[in-house]
C-alpha cells in the first residue's frame, strides 16, 4: 500500500463527472495522490462535451476510456467519491465516502458542462486541502502587517 492517499471517483457511466474529477485531481495534486475513476454502468466513450470543456482549461482527457467499477478499486482507495450512482458503490469499513451532488453532463452542451467542470474543480481543491496539502501555505509566515 502506498503512503500517498488514493481517491476513487465514481459516476454511472464514467464518461463525464468522474473523468473530469480524476483529471482535475491528477492535474492539481500531481503525484501526491493516487487517482482512479470508474462507473457502475460504464459508457462506450468519454463525453465529447467533457473532453472539450477540460481541453479549454488545458487538460486532455481525450484518451481516457470509461471503466467498470470493481470491488478491488474500492478496496484499494482511501476515499470513494460518488456522483449520482446511488448505492451501487460497495462499502468497506475504514474507507471515507463522499457524495458530490453534481448535474449529469450527459447530453448537455459544452456551456452546461463548463459549469459542472468548474464545480468539480472547487470540490477537488477542497479535497486536496484535506488529504494532501502541499505544505506551502503552512510554511509561509503570516503577514499581519505589524513590524517586529
Amino acid at each position: 500500500m502506498s503512503d500517498k492517499p488514493s481517491v476513487l471517483f465514481v459516476c454511472v457511466h464514467n464518461a463525464g463527472r468522474s473523468q473530469m474529477a480524476a483529471a482535475w485531481l491528477t492535474h492539481l495534486a500531481g503525484d501526491r495522490v493516487e487517482v482512479r475513476s470508474a462507473g457502475s454502468a460504464p459508457g462506450d466513450a468519454v463525453n465529447p462535451a467533457a473532453v472539450e470543456a477540460m481541453a479549454e482549461v488545458g487538460i486532455d482527457i481525450s484518451a481516457e476510456t470509461p471503466k467498470i467499477l470493481t470491488v478491488d478499486a474500492v478496496k484499494e482507495s482511501d476515499v470513494c467519491v460518488t456522483m449520482g450512482c446511488g448505492d451501487t458503490c460497495p462499502v468497506f469499513p475504514g474507507k471515507r465516502y463522499l457524495d458530490w451532488k453534481l448535474d449529469d453532463p450527459a447530453g448537455q452542451d459544452v456551456a452546461a458542462v463548463r459549469t459542472v467542470r468548474d464545480g468539480i474543480r472547487v470540490l477537488v481543491e477542497g479535497l486536496i486541502e484535506e488529504i494532501a496539502p502541499d505544505g506551502t501555505a503552512e510554511q509561509a509566515p503570516a503577514d499581519d502587517g505589524a513590524e517586529a
